[in-house]
């Protein structure tokens, strides 16, 4: 009797998973590696897994999630036009005349995601935490108008004390403080840790917050972006959250190797424009209506081109990974790759192994230590597979690398918040600015070398070498790569 309801179960639970995994592959319509990697977790993890699965694994529904009447007031859209029109006649005027090298990728960017081109901006590049935040809260104690500050890590330890006093204090003063953070990025935090700052008038958000204690159903959707924008004529993007850590001040990774860009210059509109996007998408009462004093007539601070590229699961297209695409296709001479993941998606894969294959000089640095171990094991899998090709890998000894930084030929780079993994091309909302300046490429090239100088290159031979364990992990985490 006892086996016969055995038998029913398994047969029942069997069937069950079949009709879910179906479910799977024909209402979903994902790729054909993730939809494997799912039905592999639904194999070894009967009925368990589906719940995994809808709570880590449903796409996001495409809907209009960003909404704000004021873009057609900032002059976004007919800029855009305008923009595409001369580039498409070839009367586009670039005031670097090196800039025209890359005319593809600047009209890519303005057809896939809207991303206007500007020339006049001073850039000032930040690797060390310490400074990039002393530089920050110089900025936000000089505020007079507004601040608009959004990370996807808040931490109120020391640093985020730091920075909240500060802008408490500046809320005092009268100025007009948002702060935007993660809830998935930020869960140790809730609205009630900000009492005192609420109470001096400042405002806070949460995005995606979850509607159910405990579970977030969109837990799997993050915005990963870091932005500020002080006064619309200040802004920061780049790598670092903030907490103790990013000061190098965590024992278990210890100095923190980053990159954080300040700007100067018009491409203040287009990254103010993405704070209000997102603050109106996340707030419930405090929406942002459209006023001038958030676009500033900005006089030229410096001569650096460049356009603010975001992307997220809303999208159709996954407009920053086509970025990275397209410089790397550009590239001549050499490829200079920093990442934390190294988790290619088929097309990033090919591209490099192709540029590799084709004579380019191609680097990759990635940290010698995990924050999340599969995600490490799969970044070695892939970072070692491409030294057959003929690829340079540099493993960072000085503690743990977290930049987000391509540069190409020292004449065009990025810089901002996408890893290279499936999770910053396909679910997490990002932003990175894409600089065409040959001042700025060769000083992340500089930094790049700097680098390679605290790492150990990774030799095929050595590669192959590795531990038979080492080999297990690696092949547990590349099977598990599609949904990292």
């Amino acid at each position: 009797m006892t086996v016969s309801i055995i038998g029913i179960l398994t047969a029942a639970i069997f069937i069950i998973n079949v009709f879910l995994a179906a479910a799977l592959v024909f209402l979903e319509r994902r790729d054909a590696t993730s939809t494997w990697a799912w039905i592999l977790v639904l194999f070894f993890i009967p009925i368990f897994g589906f719940f995994i699965y809808l709570l880590l694994g449903r796409k996001l529904r495409k809907k209009t999630l960003f909404k704000w009447e004021g873009r057609s007031r900032v002059g976004i859209e007919s800029l855009i036009s305008h923009q595409m029109d001369a580039l498409h006649d070839e009367t586009f005027v670039f005031k670097d005349p090196a800039v025209h090298d890359y005319k593809d990728m600047v009209y890519l960017h303005l057809r896939n995601n809207g991303a206007v081109l500007t020339q006049d901006n001073d850039v000032r590049i930040f690797n060390d935490g310490r400074e990039k935040f002393n530089a920050l809260i110089k900025d936000i104690e000089s505020a007079k108008d507004h601040i608009h500050i959004q990370y996807y890590i808040f931490r109120l330890d020391e640093l985020g004390t730091r920075v909240m006093n500060t802008l408490t204090a500046k809320v005092k003063e009268g100025v007009k403080v948002r702060l935007l953070y993660d809830d998935m990025g930020s869960r140790n935090l809730s609205k009630r840790h900000f009492k005192d700052f609420v109470k001096a008038g400042g405002e806070v958000e949460t995005f995606f917050p979850s509607k159910w204690p405990i579970i977030n159903p969109r837990l799997n959707y993050r915005n990963h972006r870091k932005i500020v924008v002080i006064d619309g004529r200040v802004g920061y993007i780049g790598g670092f959250n903030v907490g103790d850590e990013y000061l190098g001040l965590h024992r278990r990774f210890g100095y923190w190797r980053d990159t954080h860009l300040r700007i100067e210059g018009s491409a203040l509109h287009p990254l103010q424009t993405r704070f209000i996007l997102d603050w109106n998408q996340a707030s419930t009462r405090h929406d942002i209506e459209y006023d001038e004093v958030y676009f500033p007539a900005i006089p030229a601070k410096g001569t650096t081109t460049m356009q603010i590229v975001s992307s997220g699961p809303d999208e159709e297209w996954e407009q920053i990974k086509d970025g990275y695409l397209k410089l790397i296709n550009s590239a001549k001479e050499c490829i200079y790759i920093q990442t934390p993941y190294f988790i290619p998606d088929t097309s990033f894969y090919d591209a490099i192994r192709i540029a590799t294959l084709s004579g380019i000089d191609v680097r990759i640095m990635i940290p010698n230590k995990p924050d999340h171990p599969f995600v490490y094991w799969a970044t070695y899998s892939y970072a070692g597979q491409l030294l057959k090709a003929g690829a340079r890998v540099f493993v960072y000894d000085n503690g743990f690398l977290h930049t987000k930084m391509i540069v190409i030929d020292d004449k065009a780079s990025t810089v901002g918040t996408a890893n290279i993994d499936v999770r910053s091309f396909k679910l997490n909302f990002e932003v990175n600015a894409f600089i065409y300046d040959e001042k700025v490429a060769r000083e992340l090239t500089a930094l790049f070398h700097q680098d390679m100088e605290l790492s150990t290159e990774l030799t095929y031979e050595h590669y192959l070498e590795r531990a038979r364990m080492i080999k297990t992990k690696e092949s547990i985490a590349r099977l598990l790569a599609p949904i990292l």
